[in-house]
């Protein structure tokens, strides 16, 4: 009975972490030029959000909608290095994931910035 509830367990564990082919991770090795083209994306989709976030328009605005503007106007550089991942055959759902978390990772920091800011001015204008 034991043997049987044993082979049973080891089948039973063989097939649940077995996973499908284009889900796998498949280790690549990207070019250094490869490397300095994603790096300079990098670099102008920052500079692109903070020199967004330096125009007067978006300083009137609330703070989360000011930073939803400034997203939207720099979007297009991230779908240029999305270009580069795919020129490297780079998977699509890695690329992506690596575009979704340096999205998140600059919003969450746009954000913070525009709060401050916001806080800041608010606190100014405050009479003495």
């Amino acid at each position: 009975m034991k043997k049987n509830f044993f082979l049973s367990l080891l089948l039973f564990a063989g097939t649940a972490f077995a996973d499908d082919a284009k889900n796998e991770w498949h280790n690549t090795t990207l070019s250094d030029a490869t490397i300095e083209k994603i790096q300079a994306a990098k670099y102008e989709y920052k500079k692109c959000v903070g020199g967004e976030m330096q125009k007067s328009a978006y300083q009137e605005q609330d703070s989360r909608k000011a930073t939803e503007a400034i997203m939207k106007q720099c979007e297009s550089i991230l779908s240029g290095m999305r270009v580069v991942y795919t020129d490297a055959k780079v998977p699509e759902v890695i690329a992506d994931r690596h575009l979704k978390q340096m999205r998140m990772q600059t919003t969450r920091e746009a954000l913070q910035g525009m709060m401050f800011s916001e806080a800041a001015r608010k606190a100014g204008n405050k009479p003495q």
